[in-house]
């Protein structure tokens, strides 16, 4: 007889336990590391990546480069900007004279007109060379050149003055028309650079947004102590420019007393240049002193907000002087002067992609519009990396 046995319960072992909370770690890794790359990739090129920290002093650096790039970009948007205006004001004036000239074609045609109507009445010119008088293509009667033979006096006048005033209108609209498509290309350019600088701006203000209060107590130290060393560095330069003005007033002094009295005379009209300049100088210094406090605008010349170079083109207009609108155009506006020899009043121009420029006011420093956060404000000229400085008048 068959012996009926009981099914037996499989018992999980430890191997097979094991398995499963393997499988399930690795379940939860994977799960954990989509989200992650999901994170990355929604986050933009200068977000700090999730899960990492940065060194306080490597997000200065990174910011502080987001910012230069961001002022570089500035003048790219400027020079657009410049380059617009002067296009916008260039097609306006062809419209205006082709608009002026099409009356004037008008008037000729009428004219001529007027000519072409008697003589197809007396018979004396026929209907095809009088609907040729009325083409609206100037060049059909260009063309005909055996029909001015057939006229004289008067009427060979008024088929001179439709031809000219023809050729005029043409070219003026061709003109307009390239100056059209120009101003187009450079509209499109200026939207490009204005989303550039905003890019870069909001890639720092994002970045500082992640700091932890502790963290931007530690940037706020790193950069007063950089402010330090910069004053520090200002007043040795400072007392070198003393030391310096001194020494050339002494030998000065010392080739007038050996030259006699011809040298002073002869030295009179570069005086007079000289203080010219210092009192074109100080009304500068002047204009920017009282904008002082007021916020950095990329973009903007004034007179609630500046940028670098819309701040220290508005400061020298008061003294009477055009300065350009870019830092690259600026630095070419005047006598390329040392640092040493320094004068208030002088363009001081930094980093090598010459993306800064701020208003000497003598001591080591000047005054300058910073960067988007920041205010016009009085700052070591050694706070930065000077590329060159320039005397404008």
């Amino acid at each position: 007889m068959a012996s009926h046995r009981k099914p037996r319960t499989r018992i999980p072992t430890a191997a097979a336990s094991t398995g499963r909370r393997t499988a399930v770690g690795f379940t939860t890794a994977a799960l954990a590391s989509v989200t992650l790359l999901s994170q990355t990739a929604n986050a933009a090129p200068g977000d700090p990546k999730p899960g990492t920290t940065q060194s306080i002093e490597a997000v200065k650096e990174k910011v502080d480069t987001l910012y230069h790039q961001a002022e570089s970009a500035t003048q790219h948007y400027n020079a657009a900007k410049e380059r617009s205006e002067r296009q916008r004001t260039k097609v306006n004036r062809l419209l205006a004279d082709v608009a002026e000239n099409t009356e004037k074609l008008n008037e000729a045609r009428r004219t001529l007109g007027t000519y072409a109507a008697a003589q197809y009445r007396d018979g004396g010119m026929t209907s095809s060379a009088a609907s040729l008088l009325f083409s609206n293509d100037p060049q059909d009667l260009f063309d005909q050149s055996h029909l001015m033979s057939r006229m004289a006096g008067s009427q060979k006048r008024a088929v001179d003055d439709f031809q000219t005033q023809a050729a005029k209108a043409a070219k003026e609209r061709g003109e307009a028309a390239k100056s059209l498509a120009s101003l187009t290309e450079t509209q499109k350019e200026l939207k490009t650079k204005k989303k550039s600088v905003q890019d870069k701006l909001s890639q720092a203000r994002r970045l500082l947004a992640s700091l932890t209060a502790k963290e931007k107590a530690r940037l706020a130290a790193i950069e007063k102590k950089k402010a330090e060393e910069a004053r520090r560095k200002a007043a040795e330069l400072a007392e070198k420019q003393r030391q310096a003005a001194a020494q050339q007033k002494q030998e000065q002094q010392q080739e007038q007393q050996s030259s006699g009295s011809s040298s002073s005379g002869s030295g009179s009209g570069s005086g007079s240049s000289t203080s010219t300049n210092s009192t074109k100088a100080a009304k500068a210094i002047d204009f920017a002193e009282s904008q002082l406090g007021k916020p950095y605008v990329w973009g903007a010349t004034g007179p609630n907000s500046y940028d670098c170079s819309g701040l220290t083109q508005a400061a020298w207009r008061t003294a009477g002087v055009s300065l350009p609108r870019t830092t690259w155009d600026q630095v070419k506006a005047g006598t390329r002067v040392s640092t040493s020899d320094l004068k208030p009043g002088d363009l001081v121009f930094f980093y090598d992609d010459i993306s800064h420029v701020g208003l000497y006011i003598g001591n080591g420093m000047m005054i300058h519009a910073p960067k988007p956060g920041d205010v016009v404000k009085k700052a070591p000229i050694t706070e930065m990396p000077i590329y060159g400085s320039v005397r404008p008048a």
